[in-house]
């Protein structure tokens, strides 16, 4: 995909895909309120990145990736189609203020919808800041540094706080999703090697560890217990051992523990942000604190204690082999790819390293 208008077309094609997605397959009296939420927020943002689009077309005559590498937009223009392309991004991300529509999609949406959009659609934001605006608009990315890591932090410390509290499941783990991606977007903007390959690396391990929680949570216990409240929920590993374990790895990966793509992903972002600014690569490094805390209370609490008398009264059964199967698939490329990360490093070092450069 080389072309801007490309890109655009297909950024936006998951918007009816999954808005059918949540409508027809979705759960809860609310649903219809979120697919709306979902289409509305998204669209609204695309349309200003199509204004950008079109105004680079008349300023540079193409929409073409090779030939705008070589094109030379003023900085005046550059932070107009920056401001442009990034509130598109920012809602797809997502960044604070445009969080609301994202645990009401995770909440009311399928299991299959939930993993489609922790897996691949918040990843469609990674790769825009990447491709066009760190690429083609380096003077306004370098302008707006402050207030893009302004907003990363407000966003880690919002969603961080907000998911301690949460009773929901599938809303912590997706107010958890918004935390991670946030160091993702501090390690795109720190402007050096380490930072871009750490949020590359901390993008594609979200990709496997929160489409596994959302199975844990939000499919294997919801399908066995009837409820995805917490405080319904307690005992687990009294009836499902093996279970127990997976979720517990899972949980630790969501920590960002050593061994795991996690803990790269998330070192390398705030090592990159360090070296821009320490005060914000500290604050940010908060996130890993309370993370640790919505984690380990969300796998303790429904994992331990005496069994819950709320949830359904029958036998609840360890894990299927089917299901067996989908964890351990998402679970050894985390930790293989942890410890050895250089799988993915070696092959991005050439890329990254040439975005800098033309920088």
């Amino acid at each position: 995909m080389l072309d801007l208008l490309l890109f655009y077309i297909f950024f936006e094609s998951v918007l009816p895909i999954l808005f059918i997605i949540i409508i027809v397959y979705g759960s809860g009296e609310y649903r219809f309120r979120s697919a709306n939420l979902f289409f509305l927020y998204t669209l609204f943002g695309s349309l200003f990145m199509l204004l950008g689009i079109l105004q680079i077309y008349n300023l540079a005559g193409t929409t073409d990736f090779q030939l705008l590498s070589l094109v030379d937009i003023n900085i005046d223009a550059q932070k107009i189609l920056w401001l442009a392309f990034f509130l598109a991004l920012a809602i797809k991300t997502p960044l604070w203020p445009f969080t609301g529509w994202l645990y009401r999609a995770h909440a009311d949406s399928p299991l299959a919808g939930s993993i489609l959009l922790a897996a691949t659609i918040l990843k469609f934001a990674t790769y825009g800041y990447i491709r066009i605006l760190i690429n083609f608009l380096p003077d306004a990315s370098n302008y707006f540094g402050p207030l893009i890591q302004t907003i990363a932090i407000i966003t880690l410390l919002y969603a961080s706080l907000t998911t301690i509290i949460q009773q929901d499941t599938k809303t912590l783990i997706a107010y958890s999703s918004i935390a991670h991606m946030s160091v993702v977007i501090l390690g795109l903007f720190s402007n050096n090697i380490q930072g871009i390959e750490g949020a590359i690396l901390l993008a594609l391990a979200h990709g496997f560890v929160s489409p596994a929680l959302f199975i844990c949570v939000g499919g294997v216990i919801y399908e066995r217990t009837g409820t995805r409240i917490i405080k319904y929920i307690r005992g687990l590993v009294t009836y499902m051992p093996i279970f127990t374990i997976l979720f517990f790895i899972f949980t630790l990966c969501n920590t960002g523990i050593p061994l795991s793509l996690n803990f790269l992903g998330e070192q390398l972002s705030l090592i990159g942000i360090w070296e821009v600014n320490p005060i914000v690569s500290a604050i940010g490094a908060t996130g890993i604190v309370l993370s640790a805390c919505y984690s380990i209370f969300l796998y303790n609490r429904i994992s331990y204690g005496t069994y819950s008398p709320n949830m359904k009264l029958v036998l609840i059964k360890d894990i299927s082999r089917r299901e067996f199967i989908i964890l351990i698939t998402l679970l050894v490329p985390t930790i293989l790819l942890g410890v050895f990360p250089n799988v993915i490093l070696d092959s991005i070092h050439v890329s990254v390293s040439t975005v800098l450069y033309s920088l």
